[in-house]
């Protein structure tokens, strides 16, 4: 049927081409009959160009005014785009909240949007997180492999640029891909936490190290953006604070339109995902429980432990549950299953001399009512969980039920908190989103060529900025 309409419409447009002098885009009104097609139901004629598909059906709005009219409407193009994998909600957010201007759904062209969508190249996404590293394509539906990370959290070693020159090599490498073929989006770890002048001047030397290194590998194109931002955008939210549980510590990192506010302040938990790990390994040893590496006890902890809604309560019931692990058969727990989570509140339960995971997010939102970056103050009661430890069931729920205990009225009504959008992966989601906008390239991307001047036009600002006496020594 589609290939007959195909040949239908080709003979229609040819004829409509040699009737004309004028192009097919810009057809007279009183343009020659279309015999029986000109009769078509506009109800029946979205039907066909349904079965048309994008390319001609954007082909027939040169057939005549009433068929453009009804091209250009946003109904079949809104049918073309949630027909893709990309998700519908992704999709709207990302041209709407992250566009350099707000843009009205109502208002947006979705042909247009479909169009240059379609331009846009695959990107090459790499999440280095605190643990381990996810990379994969943009366009595909999850990361496709794992790798030791490029940056321990908090943890910057010299020479910084073979560090990374070799992390990126072996990227490209495993994923079979020539640097120079696409461009690439990577996440920047929350590394320093304070807005002082060095913590400045050290976000910035990593991030032009990055630049430097993956230019250098020829990289056509390159989007740098922080990983809790990130996890943000796949929570379709531009503000809130983000609570990522990293592999060694917690950080609570406020973030409005976008952009990480550490004017405001991060807030850094001493626990992160190992600590709870090695915890559940020393009440399993308690229990004389047997096992072959600390791999045993994290896969342990991810297919049994929970967060309790209320810990004393949870104390007095049965929570008995067993999993397999591969290699070495099953193995049961009881109380350790919610008393590992538990440290995340209570952290002397396991030894830990540090701030509860309330009371550090509690504290942020007090910085941020009082920065007073806005006058509407709901901005910074959104939470959004990212991390592999975040996963933890019941987790969002106890977190907002003892914030809502420590704050008063005023702040705790409103506060949500949102699980994992998107498991551990969140960041790479978010980067996703990024990478599929029909401005990705114009907007978010930075050429090599855009670095190189960047780089020249900071070079002469520095020598602009130093003293006299300098030079007079040379």
């Amino acid at each position: 049927m589609a290939v007959v309409l195909r040949k239908v419409l080709g003979s229609v447009l040819h004829r409509s081409g040699s009737s004309s002098s004028r192009h097919n885009s810009e057809l007279p009104e009183d343009h020659p009959p279309l015999g029986d097609l000109n009769v078509i139901p506009n109800d029946v004629f979205v039907q066909i160009l349904l079965l048309l598909g994008p390319r001609d059906a954007a082909r027939t709005s040169s057939v005549c005014k009433s068929w453009r009219a009804l091209v250009s409407g946003n109904a079949i193009w809104v049918y073309f785009i949630m027909n893709e994998k990309e998700p519908w909600d992704a999709l709207v957010f990302a041209e709407t909240h992250l566009q350099l201007c707000f843009v009205p759904p109502s208002q947006l062209s979705f042909m247009n949007i479909y169009s240059k969508r379609a331009m846009v190249p695959r990107s090459i996404i790499i999440d280095g997180g605190s643990g381990y590293c996810k990379y994969g394509w943009s366009k595909s539906c999850s990361p496709s492999g794992r790798c030791a990370t490029f940056l321990e959290f908090g943890n910057l070693e010299s020479p910084m640029h073979a560090r990374f020159h070799y992390f990126f090599t072996t990227i490209f490498s495993r994923m079979q891909v020539k640097t120079s073929s696409q461009p690439v989006v990577v996440s920047l770890p929350i590394c320093y936490v304070d807005d002082t002048e060095s913590a400045r001047a050290s976000r910035k030397q990593l991030k032009e190290a990055i630049y430097s290194v993956l230019f250098e590998m020829n990289v056509p194109a390159i989007c740098a953006i922080d990983q809790a931002v990130l996890a943000l955008f796949a929570a379709r939210r531009t503000s809130g604070i983000v609570v990522n549980i990293g592999f060694h510590v917690t950080s609570v990192v406020p973030i409005f339109e976008g952009i990480v506010r550490h004017d405001i302040g991060i807030e850094i938990v001493g626990q992160g995902a190992l600590k709870l790990t090695a915890f559940l390994r020393e009440l399993m040893q308690q229990r004389n429980i047997n096992f072959e590496s600390l791999y045993t006890v994290r896969t342990i902890k991810e297919k049994l432990c929970y967060v309790a809604a209320d810990y004393e309560a949870e104390l007095q019931k049965d929570t008995e549950a067993s999993c397999e692990v591969v290699g070495e058969g099953w193995f049961t727990l009881s109380k350790e299953r919610f008393k590992t989570g538990e440290i995340l509140f209570q952290p002397l339960i396991g030894g830990l001399r540090t701030l509860g995971l309330h009371r550090a997010v509690a504290l942020c939102m007090d910085h941020c009512l009082a920065a007073e970056a806005t006058p509407d103050n709901r901005w910074f009661k959104t939470v959004v969980l990212a991390g592999g430890t975040s996963c933890l069931p019941g987790l969002s729920e106890r977190l907002e039920k003892e914030l809502c205990k420590i704050l008063p009225a005023s702040m705790s009504n409103g506060i949500e908190v949102i699980p994992p959008p998107c498991g551990a992966d969140s960041a790479w989601h978010g980067a996703k989103i990024v990478s599929s906008m029909s401005t990705f390239m114009d907007s978010w991307c930075i050429t090599k060529k855009q670095y190189r001047q960047m780089m020249r036009r900071n070079m002469i600002c520095t020598v602009e900025q130093m003293p006299l006496d300098f030079f007079m020594m040379f």
